[in-house]
């Protein structure tokens, strides 16, 4: 598999997943294609060694198991997240100010705000509807035309602007959306966005869920291609390696590939890493194939391994005082193994090892990222994941600059990298 045609793929995957919801119909179609069957949390499922099924909830988060052709003694887990930070659309979301209508937002988890600014911005995201035979239905959206913009204030009006002047995203950052606009309606213009996306018509609009998103498209950077550009790398990013890696592992071991939303704002929902949805997958997973009971789901988890991907802060040439002397992963320079003694990262001594060893078997490089001593340190779905299932685990990713703004930066080199260390991990035969 050529690393511009992953490449290729990567930037279809960004266009397309403009929300979490899109991102797991993007993710699932592509599963569909390779012979994934879909299964409904609602209904009795009847699974069969060898078997390859997925199955989703919230339609933001999925579970994509490949179950082994052997007896079931461990799995191989991959953890990713769907979400990215972001501006969502209050639910009144009209308001009117100098003759403008403006869509009020609320921001999703910790958005670098300022990017945001002078963006040709999309909507995007899904509305619940009543059909007119009384059904209700989910739909998604995508509006790929520059409908909005916040723009800045002119730097002769606020001569402070340059020397860190904080953004207020109640009052500074309803973005533009219609000149005029009295008595716009935003539901008339979504029953157009779902006639002219999906023919759907005489419909009444319940409520919705809808973000902004930069229209930018994804792009190669730099004089040789050596840097990727995009909106949500982190971490669409690792949903696609990971998914990358399940497709194209052997299928002779047993693997798992789970990307949960609401990372961004703590992961604490139903379909979220604290909330139960890969416990239960697990639970029904060993029940038909594994050791039934308690004992069986221990001995499972135990035995099973979880690498949870998520990007890591790679050093900046213009801040390089950021990072650790000794801890300042390169772009390029391979996938980045993340250690926090305060469990802010799952990854122990043993873990670590097992991922230095598999980049040894793929013949990649590999990184290790600290936080400085005298800053704080992010966290990811990794040490959640343990703590929720029990599985051991560790916290790795592609570094990548600029994390958490509308538009992030990575290696090009590092997508294929990290991919192959995963390949190898899918199709390990033994786990220590």
């Amino acid at each position: 598999m050529s690393r511009e045609a992953r490449l290729d793929r990567l930037f279809d995957f960004l266009k397309r997943s403009p929300t979490p919801w899109h991102a797991v119909a993007a993710m699932a179609e592509r599963l569909e294609e390779a012979g994934y069957r879909r299964l409904s949390e609602s209904l009795p499922w009847q699974l069969t060694p060898g078997e390859r099924v997925y199955v989703t909830r919230n339609d933001s988060s999925i579970v994509a198991a490949q179950l082994p052709r052997g007896e079931l003694e461990s799995l191989r887990m991959i953890g990713a997240h769907t979400d990215s930070p972001g501006l969502r659309l209050k639910p009144q979301a009209a308001q009117q100010s100098a003759g403008w209508l403006q869509l009020g937002v609320e921001v999703y988890g910790g958005a670098l705000l300022a990017p945001w600014f002078d963006r040709d911005l999309g909507l995007a995201g899904r509305v619940h509807l009543r059909h007119a035979d009384g059904h209700l239905e989910g739909v998604l959206i995508d509006v790929e035309e520059p409908v909005a913009i916040i723009p800045s204030l002119a730097i002769h009006l606020d001569r402070e602007a340059n020397n860190g002047r904080a953004f207020n995203a109640q009052t500074q950052m309803a973005p533009v959306f219609l000149q005029g606009g009295e008595g716009a309606d935003l539901e008339r213009l979504l029953r157009d966005w779902l006639e002219a996306q999906h023919g759907i018509r005489d419909v009444e609009i319940l409520d919705f869920e809808l973000g902004f998103h930069d229209l930018q498209p994804p792009s190669r950077v730099g004089v040789n291609g050596e840097l990727i550009a995009s909106a949500r790398l982190d971490n669409l990013l690792s949903c696609f390696i990971g998914l990358e890696a399940l497709l194209e592992s052997d299928g002779s071991q047993g693997a798992l590939l789970v990307a949960n939303d609401h990372e961004e704002v703590g992961s604490a929902s139903a379909c979220g890493a604290q909330g139960p949805f890969l416990g239960d997958v697990l639970r029904r997973i060993n029940a038909q194939l594994g050791e039934a009971g308690d004992e069986g789901h221990i001995r499972l988890v135990q035995a099973s391994r979880m690498i949870s991907c998520d990007n890591a802060h790679a050093l900046h040439p213009n801040f390089p005082d950021k990072h650790d002397a000794a801890h300042g992963p390169a772009l390029n320079g391979g996938p980045v193994i993340k250690v926090n003694a305060n469990q802010r990262y799952a990854t122990n001594s043993a873990t670590g090892a097992l991922f230095r060893d598999l980049c040894r078997e793929a013949g990649v490089p590999v990184q290790t990222f600290v936080t400085r001593a005298d800053m704080a340190c992010g966290s990811t779905i990794g040490p959640i994941t343990a703590t929720e299932i029990g599985v051991p685990t560790l916290d790795v990713g592609v570094p990548q600059w600029a994390m958490h703004s509308v538009r992030e930066t990575a290696g090009s080199a590092d997508v294929e990298h990290l991919t192959r260390a995963l390949i190898a991990f899918v199709n390990r035969r033994e786990l220590p």
